[in-house]
């Protein structure tokens, strides 16, 4: 169950249970600071922005399902200077309201709606008077950048904060993990919580018991150089991710080899990215999404691979489908000499420019009377 994994965090800082000397839990459940933990001192809203995240090479193999039992699993991801936001704001009344792509109001948090902010409140005690809205900087769903993982890691970080409450970054990881995998049961790995409540560019490994949070440390002008070489377009078309997922989990036990491989080119572009081999990093991409087309069959289309393959026969050396696959944003890499070409290639999508983000999710404002 994610509510007992350990974290490592091999960043410099230490996360979880012994990074909290308050209330410390023996079993790694969340360690919180609860003075103060209250919402009766007055007219108060929060803030909280939470990266989305550009996931490289493992995707999949972050599945419990797989890495539980089949040695572990590994992903390369990094975060982005592209965002979800969630405000929490005190109501004068004891009504909830909620904005996002609709509007709630009800007088009950069993009444509302949307399940993640319905699961966030309960985890946090947020019962009655506040309003909620959450805001994104690309569309909120189908896009493949880990948005409904990050809306949830920012729920809690605003509600948590709302309450009064210290939560680390693995307290956010873990219960975004226990609000949409173990409440919720979407079919989904453990890769985007960790990413968007830790920030940074991180080699993820998974264990049955531990997660390990190791940060990629590249200088800042390896990361524009890197950067510089990553294009990212956006097809024009959002999916449910979860039809993909779903069928992705069930076929698990027939694909074990494959994300056996999946797991291997992380750590092979891990590498890579620490020696400046970044056109190799190029290279190992397009071998991972030969990969991962293989976990579903709803993962790419032909129209997908038509536009994949005129950017290749433009330049681009590798690339991918962001995220569970079938439409959302398209992830090329291309070296300094091709990138006009490539963009010639795909001059009806639009590019989204993009920057690595070392934060993970916290509180931009926080308003108390």
């Amino acid at each position: 169950m994610s509510g007992k994994t350990a974290v490592v965090d091999r960043s410099g800082l230490t996360a979880g249970p012994a990074a909290c000397k308050n209330s410390l839990v023996s079993d790694g459940t969340a360690c919180i600071h609860t003075q103060n933990a209250t919402t009766d001192r007055g007219p108060q809203m929060i803030i909280a922005q939470t990266p989305l995240r550009l996931s490289f090479l493992g995707g999949g193999t972050d599945f419990e399902d797989f890495y539980s039992v089949n040695g572990g699993g590994a992903v390369l991801s990094s975060a982005i200077d592209k965002f979800t936001f969630v405000i929490v704001k005190q109501r004068f009344d004891d009504m909830i309201y909620l904005n996002y792509s609709r509007k709630e109001i009800v007088s009950r948090v069993d009444d509302v709606r949307h399940d993640l902010i319905r699961e966030a409140m309960r985890m946090t005690g947020v019962e009655k008077g506040v309003e909620i809205t959450t805001m994104a900087d690309v569309p909120s769903e189908g896009t493949g950048l880990g948005s409904s993982s990050s809306i949830t890691v920012g729920l809690l970080q605003a509600l948590h904060t709302y309450r009064g409450v210290s939560v680390t970054a693995e307290d956010l990881a873990r219960q975004a993990c226990q609000v949409e995998i173990d409440i919720l049961g979407k079919p989904i790995g453990k890769q985007d919580q960790y990413i968007s409540a830790y920030g940074n560019m991180r080699f993820i490994t998974f264990q049955r018991d531990t997660i390990s949070m190791d940060r990629v440390d590249l200088s800042d002008e390896c990361k524009r150089k890197l950067n510089e070489n990553l294009l990212l377009f956006y097809t024009g078309r959002t999916r449910q991710a979860s039809a993909i997922l779903t069928e992705q989990k069930q076929n698990i036990g027939d694909r074990l080899d494959v994300l056996k491989a999946m797991a291997g080119l992380a750590s092979e572009a891990r590498q890579a990215l620490l020696s400046g081999a970044y056109d190799e990093f190029g290279e190992l991409l397009h071998r991972g999404w030969d990969l991962k087309k293989q976990l579903s069959s709803n993962i790419t289309s032909g129209e997908i691979d038509g536009m994949y393959r005129a950017a290749r026969d433009a330049g681009a050396v590798g690339g991918k489908v962001a995220g569970a696959g079938g439409g959302g944003f398209l992830l090329l890499y291309c070296p300094a000499a091709k990138r006009d070409d490539v963009r010639a290639s795909l001059g009806h999508l639009r590019e989204l420019p993009f920057r690595f983000h070392n934060d993970g999710s916290k509180v931009i404002f926080n308003y108390r009377n």
